[in-house]
């Protein structure tokens, strides 16, 4: 086997194959599936301080070719996830990263303190796509001053491995990844979802409650893949790239284009079982073309 180790900040993954948040559940949900220590990385799905209920139903739409989601961060909570899930996971051989979410920056520093305590969890990921109840509802993430802002806080807070997970509904995402990079992150992640929406022709309503969701799944491939290469030439800090990775192909594609690793999202609703035939088709892929270790492709992309 070729080495598949790869580095991010101070966080060391087995392979480059990491889950997307939402799409995983805590892992333990695939546990009949997979050998999920197999994975080099899980992200567990989003976690605000107090309890979300989410939106409305319906909140998931089919679209040609990916999905819209508005399932609005449905969660119990950090406090039940560190007394209730955190106890049932921490057995898991790999990576347990959580996905950090706020509507004010106080939140996502207390979120993090709170994180910061339970040993088994090695990172977090912020993600800045958020609204930001100050100021008036604007995400968080699509100015340098509101990226840099909350990034500057939680770093302050929080001091294991902090990945910051960009929003591609921007003018210019290199900037922001430079800005949160200035201020402390270790990594970036992208994309989150593009935002979208669908409409029932036959009842004149758009199919999702809340209007507009989040787009995901092979559709944002291309978009997803020229921001990741925009920002690994922006930034000096390890790119983790995700959006519309479906197969190793797809997979190979991103780490050419700068990513030192990637998330796998709505592939994981098709096939329970695809990240470890992404891990294996990785590792054929780098034993076919005589690379030693995955870090030889990292960026290797020929203009």
């Amino acid at each position: 086997m070729a080495d598949l180790n790869v580095n991010i900040g101070d966080l060391r993954l087995k392979n480059p194959v990491m889950t997307a948040s939402g799409t995983f559940g805590y892992g333990e949900e695939f546990e009949d599936f997979i050998d999920v220590s197999r994975i080099g990385g899980i992200i567990v799905k989003g976690t605000t301080l107090h309890k979300r209920e989410g939106n409305p139903y319906p909140r998931m739409a089919e679209t040609p070719a990916g999905m819209l989601n508005a399932v609005g961060l449905q969660n119990k909570g950090v406090h039940y996830f560190a007394d209730h899930i955190y106890p049932r996971i921490k057995h898991i051989d790999t990576n347990i990263i959580v996905n950090v979410s706020g509507s004010a920056i106080e939140d996502y520093v207390e979120t993090a303190q709170i994180i910061n305590s339970l040993d088994k969890i090695s990172a977090i990921e912020l993600n800045i796509s958020c609204p930001n109840v100050k100021e008036g509802g604007m995400a968080f993430g699509v100015t340098t001053t509101g990226a840099a802002s909350v990034v500057n806080a939680v770093r302050k807070a929080y001091d294991k491995t902090l990945i910051v997970k960009l929003s591609p509904n921007v003018t210019d995402i290199a900037e922001i990844a430079r800005a949160v990079e200035a201020n402390g992150a270790d990594s970036v992640s992208l994309i989150n979802t593009l935002l979208g929406m669908a409409i029932d022709v036959e009842r004149r309503k758009p199919l999702l409650s809340t209007v507009t969701g989040g787009l995901s799944g092979p559709a944002v491939k291309p978009v997803a893949l020229r921001m990741v290469w925009q920002v690994a030439k922006a930034v000096k800090i390890p790119v983790i790239g995700m959006g519309g990775i479906m197969d190793w192909k797809d997979a190979i594609e991103f780490i050419l284009a700068g990513a030192s690793a990637i998330q796998i999202g709505t592939a994981n609703f098709i096939d329970p079982t695809v990240c470890v035939k992404v891990e294996d088709g990785i590792n054929n892929y780098l034993n076919k073309h005589k690379y030693q270790s995955i870090k030889d492709i990292i960026g290797a992309l020929e203009i």
